[in-house]
């Protein structure tokens, strides 16, 4: 097979080169002159159907910086995630332009550290934390969810002074399973042998729609895949032929912690399949449509979501067999962040899974933000791959 080079970018426009925070900016930004009110969310538990129905436009907050760890350790401990204390410093250093163009700010209570946090933060921007069940097979989780899904459409209601109905929150939940199925569909890019596109075009298209509205950037979706599409018919591949094909899963992926995708890359190795909590995840099932019941099928279908929050989390394992057997990964990273005591426990479970079920070599990086441990996790995915 002949590789050809310079594959047409998936972005074709005035932001070709910049990264893709830059064009949700202007996008929310946008949005907001254009009478759209602007919700703050840290967590993919945030209700986008919800807030998309009532006219709100979701801006994920800024939590990746290393940069912003010094400033927030004058508040909180040392010993805290790095992902919490990035947040953090951002809003006390008014550093976070998503942050800035905010009028209410959406939390969760998926850790401790998270929830005390929110707690300093609070008195900043109108701030709502959702109590999220974390038993999600007791019958009770669901009418939990969905009562507060409602009140944080309450508070809403009560800060922007925008409102929905039944009807429009139906209309946006079939617009997100259109969005949903598009991005499989890319996803399924990565997962050919060899893959045609690179975890740095994956992680751009996710972070991009994640909170994209599905019929704003459904049109791009459908033009990433025509040009997909041209590269295979093309004979164009990422990586080489002999590259070890590596699943990262684990803790919240971006920014500074783009470290772990370069490393595997500079290693030989290319990532094709991106199961950290700020990737697939999001876009890996549906929401029930025409239920008589919107708000309760958003509440179901958010409770899938596999995070280590939740117990027992049977489910990401047997999300991660679907990706094993779809993507064909040679190796498994688990990305864990310093301090993440849930990722971090159930690491060793996840581990036993991949090794005794699938007989895939398997790496644990505990890390943080910071670069000093760089040639250290080199060396070891350098042995993970020669484990191969």
């Amino acid at each position: 097979m002949n590789k050809i080079v310079n594959p047409e970018p998936l972005f074709n426009d005035e932001f070709v080169g910049e990264p893709p925070a830059k064009r949700v900016l202007g996008h929310v930004q946008a949005k907001r002159e254009q009478g759209a009110a602007v919700a703050g969310i840290y967590c993919g538990y945030a209700p986008m159907e919800l807030i998309h129905a009532m006219n709100i436009v979701p801006a994920v907050l800024c939590a990746f910086s290393n940069a912003q760890i010094e400033a927030a350790e004058e508040h909180l401990p040392a010993n805290l995630c790095p992902l919490i204390k990035s947040s953090y410093g951002f809003v006390i250093r008014d550093t976070c332009p998503f942050y800035a163009v905010s009028d209410v700010v959406i939390a969760e209570t998926t850790c401790d550290g998270k929830k005390k946090m929110f707690e300093l933060m609070s008195h900043i921007r109108p701030l709502y934390v959702m109590d999220l069940p974390q038993v999600p097979e007791e019958k009770e989780a669901r009418e939990e969810w969905k009562s507060m899904i409602l009140k944080v459409q309450s508070f809403m209601e009560k800060h922007t002074g925008k409102n929905t109905t039944e009807e429009k929150i139906e209309a946006s939940i079939k617009d997100t399973n259109r969005k949903n199925a598009l991005m499989r569909k890319i996803f399924g890019f990565a997962a050919m042998q060899p893959p045609v596109v690179s975890w740095a075009e994956l992680y751009d298209v996710i972070f991009i729609a994640m909170a994209a509205k599905g019929e704003e950037i459904n049109p791009r979706l459908e033009d990433i895949i025509v040009k997909l599409e041209k590269r295979v018919e093309s004979g164009y591949f990422h990586g080489d032929l002999k590259s070890p094909r590596v699943m990262v899963t684990g803790c919240p992926v971006g920014g500074d912690a783009l470290k772990i995708f370069k490393i595997v890359e500079e290693m030989g190795g290319v990532v094709v399949a991106l199961d950290s909590c700020t990737g697939m995840k999001a876009f890996m099932d549906d929401i029930s449509e025409d239920t008589g019941d919107p708000v309760g099928a958003i509440a179901e279908r958010y409770l899938r979501i596999p995070c280590s929050c939740m117990t027992p989390n049977s489910r990401r394992l047997t999300t991660m067999d679907k990706i094993i057997e779809n993507f064909k990964p040679d190796a498994v990273v688990d990305f864990v962040l310093h301090a993440c005591h849930s990722y971090n426990i159930e690491s060793y479970k996840v581990g036993e899974h991949v090794k005794n079920k699938h007989n895939i070599p398997f790496l644990k990086v505990v890390t943080d933000y910071s670069d000093g441990d760089v040639e250290q996790i080199k060396t070891r995915v350098q042995a993970l791959f020669e484990s191969i």
